[in-house]
């Protein structure tokens, strides 16, 4: 039996459950909500614990997370991130380059200038935080094998520390 104070900084405990009580087995009430496992992701932290890194290179997701243990090698985020970042760009820089355009008129050089260097800085800024968002998405919706292990051991994460009496 787990405490649910030991888990609490990382996963909810259940409504009226007491610090010091004894909480019988984690369930998915005591998985992070959604937005918590995107805000994870988007921070490049594990979905599960939000402790271990989600990233072992710039883009090369781990096969698991080095606190929790949760197996993150399910995650199928292929070209979503990418064209995901594009379409952001796109819209900010194209944006920004038609207000410029008919308020200031300036020479092509300006727009060289200015658009190349925002483009590549927003594309490479927002391409890591923008895949570890799809992948806690796809980990909060047991997508792609990643409910697996939840559902065999009934947790997130690796084991809590038991409570004997």
């Amino acid at each position: 039996m787990a405490r649910c104070d030991a888990i609490q900084s990382t996963l909810r405990c259940r409504p009226g459950q007491s610090n010091n009580k004894t909480v019988m087995a984690m369930d998915n009430s005591f998985e992070p909500t959604m937005s918590t496992a995107l805000m994870r992701g988007a921070a490049g932290r594990c979905p599960a614990c939000g402790e271990g890194a989600l990233f072992r290179k710039f883009l090369k997701v781990k096969d698991s997370c080095d606190v929790c243990g949760e197996e993150l090698y399910h995650h199928r985020a292929d070209d979503l991130p990418a064209y995901v970042v594009m379409s952001i760009v796109g819209h900010v820089v194209i944006g920004l380059l038609l207000w410029v355009e008919t308020s200031f008129a300036p020479s092509l050089w300006v727009h060289v200038a200015l658009w190349v260097p925002l483009t590549l800085a927003l594309s490479l800024g927002l391409l890591q935080p923008v895949k570890g968002a799809i992948v806690a998405l796809q980990w909060a919706l047991r997508m792609h094998g990643f409910g697996a292990r939840r559902a065999r051991t009934g947790s997130v994460g690796a084991t809590v520390a038991t409570e004997h009496s």
